[in-house]
């Protein structure tokens, strides 16, 4: 098999994580080159369209963005490689919880409004005491931007820029270090809060506040409870992010290769020198050996850590690396309902998210107990036909793969099992739009098994649940020289400023240490 292409590094997967990679790379100066095995970039973050409606495919909640400089690590990216894109921003959402409905909205005030009305004046003050616990240790997650970080050497340089602020803050990283838990409970007393705070653990990582590091929660407490703080709305929804990564990518001279699918990275004299692709679409006269394309410096994973390790010759890492990074817990997967509906007659104060709990009794990890809806055609209407409405709802990280593994995805029982499982997410919409049935014009169902299929993720999960103080997150680097990793399953927390943060770290590993300060210091990160 004769080589194809040569460059200086590719990128295995278009995700948030590896175009912000790329297109670093590109902006370093690297030959880079991307490839994707999907029609569409994006990955879990990748979006598209059905009868004139627009679908967010995953994240539909965004903070940190429309702003700069900010600790967005996404952000980021995006000013270093010079590309930005326009935002809605508000303050505001709804909660349809056992308690009843009601919304809230981002900023320590308003939601001590909410408890007074629910729990009283003892639930407020413990509120307000966890917001005190908490600042100096948000000061001290936001001390320094994980854009410094690198794995080499230079790290020396990057990271010891920040020296003066991390000794600081030195005191608060044993507690930043751990679960958040512990925190709660020395000052969270009301069930309810404490069941509040499980929630937002989970959506930060997979994991109730026990699993969850207090280094995530720190943050979150710096970045949405500051005064005057709003979330952000990208106009165009996700796809329009991933279409500012692939510009900057692309102007920066990087290039994206679509129906690429990767089957095998190439190893040589211990090292990593490049992969062999075959097309994800039947192309008639392709060689069934596909494509071999050699990387001079370094190639880069986007995958899942499990699917990483598949795409690797045998013996190229070490037995025990193999089976440490196979046996890496993993989040449950999801279950998604994209709706088009008709929006004639709706309240005109529709909220573009609502959080359904069914019961608290349950746990937040339990499966079909937690629903998130978003609509944001009430922010973009764009998203929707006139007159018309875009909505995702979904479990998030708590549907297991083990009840669909092994199902033909054309059979009844599938079809049957699509319908059981999505009833949950009927019910939580019906507590936002009572006839949206009535309303419909486009419906599809998602499973572990869609996730597993378009998004070539192993098992369909969301990636690695790695209790906070049980174990690290795999990181980027590997033992096989010119291999690193980016993506959901290096670096802690779930999301696109996690994601982001792992490409910034695998690309600012390749970066000379001069050009890395250089970046650091022209966006003031």
């Amino acid at each position: 098999m004769t080589s194809d292409r040569v460059t200086d590094v590719i990128v295995i997967g278009s995700g948030i994580g590896g175009l912000s990679c790329t297109a670093l790379l590109a902006k370093y100066g690297f030959d880079v080159v991307v490839c994707e095995s999907h029609s569409i970039p994006g990955g879990a973050a990748h979006s598209f369209e059905r009868n004139g409606y627009k679908f967010d495919s995953g994240p539909s909640l965004y903070s940190g963005l429309s702003y700069s400089p900010s600790p967005n690590p996404l952000r980021q990216v995006l000013d270093a490689i010079g590309e930005d894109l326009n935002f809605v921003t508000y303050d505001t959402w709804g909660c349809c919880l056992p308690e009843g409905d009601f919304d809230t909205s981002v900023g320590g005030d308003q939601f001590c409004e909410v408890l007074l009305r629910l729990r009283g004046e003892k639930a407020v003050a413990e509120w307000r005491e966890l917001q005190q616990v908490m600042a100096p240790l948000g000061r001290a997650a936001t001390a320094m931007s994980p854009a410094a970080l690198r794995l080499d050497i230079g790290a020396v340089l990057t990271v010891g820029s920040f020296a003066p602020s991390l000794f600081q803050h030195i005191a608060s990283f044993p507690k930043l270090m751990g679960a958040f838990s512990p925190i709660m409970d020395s000052v969270i007393k009301d069930p309810f809060t404490r069941n509040w705070l499980d929630l937002l653990c989970f959506l930060l990582s997979g994991l109730p506040a026990s699993g969850t590091s207090a280094a995530e929660v720190a943050f979150m407490f710096a970045d949405w409870y500051r005064p005057g703080v709003m979330l952000d709305y990208p106009i165009g929804g996700s796809g329009a992010l991933v279409d500012a990564l692939v510009r900057g990518l692309k102007r920066h001279g990087g290039e994206l290769m679509l129906n690429t699918h990767v089957e095998e990275i190439l190893v040589e004299n211990n090292r990593a020198v490049g992969v062999r692709s075959r097309s994800a679409q039947a192309v008639p006269g392709l060689s069934r050996d596909g494509k071999k394309i050699m990387a001079r410096r370094a190639v880069v994973s986007n995958a899942s850590v499990w699917d990483t390790l598949k795409l690797l010759p045998t013996g190229a890492v070490p037995k025990q690396f193999q089976e440490q990074r196979a046996s890496t817990p993993e989040c449950e997967s999801f279950m998604h309902l994209h709706l088009g509906i008709d929006a004639r007659g709706l309240r005109s104060d529709l909220a573009c998210h609502y959080l359904f709990v069914k019961d608290w009794n349950l746990g937040v990890t339990a499966p079909q107990n937690v629903v998130l809806i978003s609509i944001p055609s009430v922010l973009d209407p764009s998203l929707a036909p006139p007159g018309k409405h875009v909505i995702h709802a979904y479990t998030p990280g708590s549907e297991p793969y083990s009840v669909w593994q092994g199902m033909d995805r054309k059979s009844e029982e599938y079809a049957k099992q699509k319908q059981v499982r999505a009833e949950v997410m009927w019910q939580a919409l019906e507590r936002v739009i009572p006839d949206v049935r009535s309303r419909l014009e486009v419906t599809l169902v998602g499973t572990p098994i869609t996730h597993e299929r378009y998004l070539r993720r192993h098992r369909g999960s969301y990636g690695p649940a790695i209790p906070a103080g049980k174990g690290f997150f795999p990181g980027s680097g590997t033992p096989l020289a010119g291999l690193l990793c980016c993506g959901d399953s290096t670096f802690p927390g779930i999301g696109l400023p996690a994601v982001a943060a792992s490409g910034a770290i695998a690309a600012n590993t390749l970066a000379p240490v001069h050009k890395h300060l250089k970046m650091l210091n022209k966006y003031k990160l």
